[in-house]
């Protein structure tokens, strides 16, 4: 049986950090048996990110495409990637973005002000964009903040098809491109093949948290990284093209 203070512990030793801005993607279940359940993992969380730091996670509304922006309502619609998600969004003093799709979930320090922009039209455009919602991975969304405020990335207990923040990727390169070219495609990427690649180059951090196989890494080095690389060779990593879009 896990407790709060050994997956604290555990934390530690990956290398979470008082302060960081982290954001989680994980498999509550991956954890095995904890006491306390899911309050003892968030509080071990914020226990290490304390003082001064914030805790992201997503609260997706990833139900079939064509209903999402007819079921998005910010404080009754559930989130749909993971137990964890969903019960850290319930908690009392969370807070979540205005975004039909590609919401996400925040306590801690400016937590408020770090979610509150995602419906602004500022910075890269993308695919899910749909108004009267902001840009999904835009300047002002949690996404691209994380991105450029130094945000880690926790992969509790999930492999990189879990990884949103290849959509970042995805997001930035898709804009370059247009710079010189209106008309190019949206492409979707390869997450597990790319994945397959940052665990040779960027060594990522790994380790248990409980019974967790556990990732952690900065996203600003993961997505410079993956963008360098699908630049160079592009024909290696692109999944399927979106042609129109």
């Amino acid at each position: 049986m896990h407790t709060q203070k050994s997956l604290t512990d555990d934390l530690i030793r990956l290398g979470v950090c008082a302060g960081d801005i982290l954001f989680v993607h994980s498999s509550y279940k991956s954890l095995g048996p904890v006491d306390g359940g899911a309050a003892a993992v968030i509080a071990s969380i914020e226990d290490v990110l304390a003082p001064g730091g914030l805790l992201l996670m997503p609260s997706f509304n990833l139900v079939e495409k064509d209903k999402r922006a007819e079921n998005w309502n910010i404080a009754g619609t559930p989130s749909t990637v993971g137990y964890l998600t969903e019960f850290f969004r319930h908690m009392p003093g969370t807070v979540r973005s205005d975004h039909y799709s590609h919401s996400v979930a925040a306590r801690g320090f400016g937590a408020g002000g770090f979610v509150s922009g995602h419906l602004a039209a500022d910075g890269p455009d993308s695919p899910w964009d749909i108004a009267p919602w902001g840009r999904t991975f835009g300047s002002r969304s949690p996404f691209l903040k994380a991105y450029t405020r130094g945000g880690k990335l926790l992969m509790l207990g999930v492999d990189y098809h879990s990884s949103t923040f290849v959509h970042l990727v995805e997001t930035l390169w898709w804009n370059e491109r247009r710079i010189k070219n209106p008309a190019q495609e949206f492409v979707f990427l390869h997450r597990d093949k790319l994945g397959e690649y940052w665990d040779q180059v960027g060594c990522p951090v790994r380790g248990p948290i409980g019974d967790a196989e556990s990732r952690l890494f900065r996203i600003r080095d993961f997505v410079d990284t993956l963008w360098d690389l699908v630049r160079q060779e592009p024909e290696n990593w692109i999944k399927w093209r979106s042609p129109g879009t």
